[in-house]
């Protein structure tokens, strides 16, 4: 089994090659780097049903369907003052 070579042999022998070859090398480590499996990829997807009642009821202390038709109101009332042109 050959002993490991260290970075800095790796860089002094990287040094003795033109700047084609070291421009070469580099990207042949990227291109090595890239095909790896990341570590830092994404966790993966969580379902809803997986999270489905972790929180009590109701999370923001008003019912969804009151939310839902209170900001369609509000939205309704900002339109007809822009198109009535009040402040």
């Amino acid at each position: 089994m050959p002993d490991q070579v260290t970075l800095e042999q790796v860089e002094a022998m990287a040094v003795q090659l033109s700047p084609t070859d070291q421009l070469r090398l580099v990207e042949k480590v990227v291109k090595g780097l890239l095909a790896q499996p990341s570590d830092t990829s994404p966790p993966p997807r969580r379902s809803w049903s997986e999270i489905r009642g972790i929180v009590d009821y109701p999370l923001c202390g008003e019912d969804a369907q009151t939310w839902v038709s209170r900001t369609r109101q509000e939205a309704d009332e900002q339109r007809e003052k822009q198109w009535r042109r009040e402040p």
